[in-house]
Order: C-alpha cells, then sequence, then structure tokens
C-alpha cells in the first residue's frame, strides 16, 4: 500500500497547509487502480513462477554427437549416443515418436524432432538418429553446424507414434497407404524398419515427394524398404529431364491411381505437409476409408 511521505527537510520549511497541497492524501478512487495493478503484478508473477515451473519439469540428458552427415540437399543425419543413459533409450519405445533437443546456446530454443532410427537401435546400438532440415536463423541450423563429441541435451521421447492397432491384424488391413514430404520421411523410415507387417499385407505404397532427387533422403534404403513389402512411388515436383516416374505431388499422383479395392480394410499414414494431408485425408474418406484408420504425424 502506497502512503504520504513527509519529507523532514520539508516540513521545516514549509507551512503545513503547503505540504498538504504538495502531498494530498491518497483517496479511494486513487488505490483502485493501484490494488488493480497490484493484483496484476501479482498474477503475472505467478504466470510466470508457474512457466519457470513447467520449464524445470523437463528432464534434459546431455547427451554426445556420434556423426553428423548430409542425407539430401539441405537434409543431414544426426547420430547421437544415448549409450549411457539408459532410461532416455527405453522412453522411446514406438515408431513416429518424437523429442525436444536443445543446444548449448542461450540464444536458441529447443527443437522438436522426430526420431527417425526404429527403437530397435536405441536398445541394441545406443543411438538415436534424427533427419534433421537445416533452416537459416533456426536451432535446427545450428545443430547441423556441430562437430562429433559436442553435447546436445535431450528430453526423454514423447507422444503416442503410430498407433498400429488401428491397422492389425494385417489379414484385416491388407492395404496400407503412405505418404511424406521432405524431412517428414523421417518417422516413416522409424515405422518402416521397426516393422508393421508389410510383407503379409498384399498391397503397401509409399507416396514420397521431394523437389528432385538431390532432395530425397534415404535413397540408399529403398532396396531394403522394398524387400520388407514396401512398393515405393517417389513423386518430383521438379524434376530433370531424364525424370520418367512420377511428377506433381503425392496427392495428385495418387489420385491418377489410387486403385483402393477395399475401403474397409485399408489404412493411411501420413507424415509431412498440411496441405497434403488434409488432400490425400480427403480422397480416401471420399472413397470409404474410415477416418480412424487414417494415422497422422506432424
Amino acid at each position: 500500500m502506497a502512503a504520504t511521505i513527509h519529507s523532514p527537510t520539508l516540513s521545516s520549511h514549509v507551512p503545513h497547509h503547503t505540504l498538504s497541497s504538495l502531498h494530498p492524501p491518497m483517496t479511494l478512487s486513487k488505490l483502485r487502480p493501484l490494488r488493480h495493478l497490484s493484483h496484476h503484478l501479482r498474477r503475472r508473477s505467478l504466470v510466470v513462477s508457474a512457466a519457470a515451473v513447467r520449464q524445470d519439469t523437463t528432464l534434459w540428458t546431455p547427451s554426445p554427437l556420434l556423426k553428423i552427415s548430409p542425407a539430401a540437399e539441405s537434409l543431414f543425419t544426426i547420430t547421437i549416443d544415448v549409450s549411457e543413459s539408459p532410461e532416455l533409450a527405453a522412453s522411446y519405445t514406438k515408431a513416429g515418436q518424437y523429442l525436444q533437443l536443445r543446444i548449448q546456446d542461450p540464444e536458441s530454443k529447443p527443437s522438436f524432432l522426430a526420431i527417425a532410427s526404429p527403437p530397435s537401435a536405441a536398445a541394441s546400438q545406443g543411438v538415436f538418429e534424427f533427419l534433421v532440415k537445416s533452416v537459416a536463423g533456426s536451432t535446427a541450423e545450428l545443430l547441423c553446424g556441430l562437430q562429433k563429441g559436442d553435447i546436445v541435451e535431450l528430453s526423454p521421447a514423447m507422444g503416442k507414434g503410430f498407433d498400429l492397432e488401428q491397422i492389425s491384424p494385417p489379414e484385416n488391413y491388407q492395404t496400407v497407404l503412405i505418404f511424406a514430404t521432405g524431412s517428414g520421411i523421417s518417422p516413416i523410415r522409424s515405422l518402416i524398419e521397426a516393422g508393421f507387417s508389410a510383407d503379409k499385407r498384399s498391397d503397401v505404397r509409399l507416396y514420397y515427394g521431394a523437389r528432385n532427387l538431390n532432395w530425397m533422403a534415404y535413397q540408399e534404403r529403398f532396396k531394403d524398404w522394398e524387400s520388407s513389402g514396401v512398393d515405393i512411388v517417389p513423386v518430383l515436383s521438379q524434376p530433370d529431364d531424364s525424370w520418367t516416374g512420377e511428377q506433381g505431388y503425392v496427392q495428385g499422383a495418387f489420385a491418377r491411381n489410387k486403385n483402393i479395392v477395399n475401403p474397409q480394410s485399408t489404412g493411411v499414414v501420413l507424415c509431412g505437409q498440411k496441405e497434403m494431408a488434409e488432400e490425400v485425408t480427403s480422397i480416401v474418406v471420399g472413397d470409404g476409408v474410415s477416418n480412424e484408420k487414417i494415422l497422422k504425424n506432424f
């Protein structure tokens, strides 16, 4: 509560009535705004304190970088050693999960990154792998500029991942259509390499979109993915003259040859640009695929 302060120096030289005019007593109307301001400041302090508590609850685990290598144009594979952090490794249980990563730079903010390696890699090799797009001015750009041995901090894995129960057992969901664009292929790699019984289904297709082959990551894994039962359909929006495959956008390529034989036994997995996901969803729902069988990861 504010109070009128009488200065000893002034009171020895200035008449009492003059002091009253210099420091008029606080009125109720003047106190109300101060009370409101005080209440506002207390609320703001509580909000800031609560935010600090929420931030402090994140368990950050320091982990060294094992490798940073180019994966495609503006895309990098980041491999991080979690072998000394068994609880962190064990937090990753399902393809499609993600975590927060922060670097030792006070100006940068934590990044949310999908884990590209399957959960088995954390258990058997003690590593997490990420496919990171380097964007100017972002934490991702700083991350892609680090060196082997540099320390980053990771949160535990978060999210429910891909709910494969929605498209199981495989004999009941013979068609699985997968769509990914750009770095959205990251959790799709985890899904494929973790396994979802693709070889027990009759029609598993991955529509994978990129600007051109230079921008398409994981091409060296395509043969292994196909061996596991996934038919890969690369779709290039700006191919060179030698390209004879699908052109344009993945939703367009799919619309041209969707071939959904039985919508009730079809599942869909989406990861990438919002516009693509919305258009694909509209197409498959229009053909009778249940929304519950559309698994999304953004």
